[in-house]
């Protein structure tokens, strides 16, 4: 294959999705790594490069070359799955975790940093430049610059073992869900909304099947487990969901995710060992807010000892209540069932009454018209953009002065081959270099029910605060003024604070100027009606107790899991979650429940001992909202003021130094609460 002529390696502002394939993988990938340990070399040979233009920024270079490459590789992985390519992938990411290994081990590229940064010059350097010196020199450190053999070559074995695991774990997930599927017969639609029939009918369709057909993509489960009257087909459902890759279930021992769950924790703790620390979670927490596992722990139990109450009183009154409906022992598979049919019995209106008011093509406007109000951008589609599916749409970011400073990819849609879940990721970094100028480009993805017939895809509230969540992910990075990639956006950025900008984002969700925008009938265009609206905020808090302990749970399992390994013991995978359950848990599942064996955040999505972060970077944007709620939802000061304070400045300066610069103060610990309507 000519090298020349591969996509992976073109200089192009956007990747060439269509002319990429499996085979152009590997080979644009040895050629990157290849010129950047050239440079490498070069620079450590080099006594002049020990200033940041020609050190860093060469660096930073190649890191976003090489970004750029895998990128989309990465990308077509989560979103077109297939054999080859999951290969490829794999083959690939064994030797960019080398790489990196390599790279963190090199003790006279450290010795350079080093040196760059106990000069005198450092000091006169702009903050961004010096926290790429700062964050560079932790990560060294953090990738065992300072172990002896053995140590140093098992720390590097270690690391290629876990990334292969750990890809092997979030395959198992997949092909797990895409295995399970089951024809649903007319007399078990009984309670499906149109919406959800509609669903069901696409599946099967996709399947080339006739009728209905339940598989285990989340909006499928989202709408049985909530409004089949059919208890076994929930039963069902929720069996196969909640078992998938364990050695549970319908496909029992298929693709048993339990091993693979042992030998990562196994290799995180021996990791975390030997660079000196006590724990993996110790590690995780080197580069967070957050800073001790007491602080984590003590957080979370805190919060627990004020939810937990409310969760057992909700529980309490649902039990009560279900047993109207005929549920006189309300199981897991019930709860989401007898919680709606509650939510329409106390506040007169379900989620299926709210869909007809958000059709995507207006909730997408409506997004972009808070975005233009709020941060002064304006998104406009570019037609002729090649992507990975006809349903993709490409959208220019237009700044104030009508500059195109960046762009972002949407992909809505669920569909076969394509991972769960809802997520941003990075396809361009932002990176000014002399007259050169990278603009950063993102990939924005969910897994929202596809258009049936006539209809527009209608979304639920939940789906329309999800959009905006992740939406808020999406310009953190967009419009980020930080030149150096490693700094810029969401990189750099405490991982327990970097879910600030896209919570902050769904509180837009909720408010009527907000809503007004695009909550119209698809049919009718009708605005969302006064007293639907009122209901939609009289439930906001229904059942926040038994939401908040269920996250509270993940997160204590999560934390608890890394901070507690002993090898001696192996990873107690089930019994640690029973004491998490003991401890904060109300609603106890069957014991065949393998929740676990599918948790991709931990083991194969970056979240391993910071699940927590979602409730902790929760405070800091419920407070941050509030100054929106004080000046006004779309004040432009206001929304100026946290764009240059909070989103433009990216990873170049502490997270809690952002905040206070953007509030004035520090965060408020009882915004959480309130956010969720549990302050006393």
């Amino acid at each position: 294959m000519d090298i020349k002529t591969n996509p992976l390696l073109a200089d192009a502002e956007l990747p060439a999705f269509s002319a990429i394939a499996p085979e152009h993988v590997n080979p644009a990938i040895d050629d990157v790594l290849a010129g950047f340990r050239a440079e490498v070399d070069r620079l450590v040979a080099d006594p002049t490069a020990r200033d940041f233009a020609r050190l860093m920024a060469p660096l930073e270079r190649w890191e976003e070359k090489l970004g750029r490459t895998f990128s989309p590789v990465s990308h077509l992985h989560g979103v077109k799955d297939s054999p080859a390519l999951r290969e490829a992938y794999s083959e690939a990411l064994e030797k960019l975790t080398e790489h990196g290994t390599e790279l963190g081990q090199n003790r006279g590229l450290y010795a350079a940093v080093k040196a760059l940064h106990d000069a005198p010059e450092f000091a006169a350097l702009d903050r961004a430049r010096r926290a790429l010196v700062e964050d560079s020199l932790r990560g060294f450190e953090l990738s065992g610059v300072a172990l002896e053999e053995p140590a140093r070559s098992r720390f590097k074995a270690i690391q290629n073992e876990l990334s292969k695991l750990e890809t092997e774990f979030e395959e198992a997930v997949l092909d797990a869900t895409d295995a399970w599927s089951r024809p649903v017969p007319e007399d078990e639609l009984a309670g499906l909304p149109d919406s959800a029939r509609g669903l069901l009918r696409a599946m099967a369709q996709e399947k080339g099947a006739e009728g209905y057909l339940a598989t285990l993509k989340g909006p499928v489960v989202q709408a049985v487990l909530t409004f089949a009257d059919a208890r076994a087909l929930r039963e069902e459902l929720y069996t196969a969901y909640n078992t998938r890759a364990s050695e549970q279930g319908p496909h029992a021992g298929r693709f048993d995710n339990s091993e693979r769950i042992g030998r990562i924790l196994a290799l995180r703790h021996e990791a975390a060992q030997l660079l000196g620390f006590a724990s993996a979670a110790h590690v995780s927490l080197a580069d967070k807010m957050a800073g001790t596992p007491e602080r984590v722990l003590g957080f979370l139990r805190e919060l627990a000892a004020k939810a937990r109450p409310v969760a057992q009183r909700e529980l309490e009154e649902l039990r009560a209540f279900a047993a109207t409906l005929g549920i006189p022992d309300l199981q897991p598979w019930d709860v989401a069932y007898a919680s709606e049919k509650l939510r329409e019995s106390r506040f007169a209106f379900s989620e299926e009454d709210l869909k007809p008011y958000f059709p995507l093509p207006a909730v997408m406007q409506g997004l972009f018209t808070v975005a233009e109000r709020v941060f002064g951008m304006r998104l406009v589609e570019r037609e002729g953009v090649e992507a990975w599916h006809p349903d993709v749409h490409y959208f220019d970011v237009v700044d104030h002065d009508g500059s195109v400073r960046a762009g972002v990819y949407l992909d809505h849609y669920a569909r076969a081959g394509k991972r769960g879940g809802a997520w941003m990721d990075v396809c361009r970094s932002r990176l000014r270099d002399g007259d050169a100028e990278h603009k950063p480009v993102a990939y924005l993805t969910c897994n929202f029910p596809p258009p049936s017939g006539d209809a527009p895809a209608l979304l639920t509230h939940d789906d329309v605060v999800t959009l905006f969540h992740e939406f808020g992910h999406g310009i953190h990075h967009l419009l980020t003024e930080v030149d150096w990639p490693s700094v810029g956006g969401i990189s750099g950025v405490e991982w327990d604070a970097v879910e600030l900008p896209s919570q902050f984002m769904e509180n837009f969700a909720w408010q009527r100027e907000a809503l007004d925008l695009f909550a119209r009938h698809w049919q009718t265009g009708a605005r969302l009606p006064d007293e639907l609206y009122a209901k939609m905020l009289q439930a906001r808090h229904f059942h926040a107790g038994l939401f908040l302990v269920r996250q509270l749970e993940f997160a204590l399992y999560d934390f608890r899991m890394h901070l507690e390994f002993d090898p001696v013991r192996g990873p107690r995978t089930l019994e640690l979650l029973a004491e998490v359950r003991d401890e904060v848990a109300v609603v106890k599942p069957p014991h065949w429940h393998r929740g676990p064996h599918a948790f991709t955040h931990i083991f194969s999505g970056g979240y391993s001992a910071g699940y927590y972060s979602y409730l902790w970077a929760e405070v800091l944007s419920a407070d941050a909202f509030s100054a929106f709620e004080e000046a006004g939802v779309f004040d432009a000061a206001t929304g100026a003021r946290y764009r240059r304070e909070i989103l433009a400045v990216g990873g170049s300066r502490p997270a809690l130094e952002s905040f206070v610069a953007f509030r004035g103060r520090e965060p408020d610990p009882e915004a959480l609460l309130r956010s969720y309507g549990l302050a006393a």
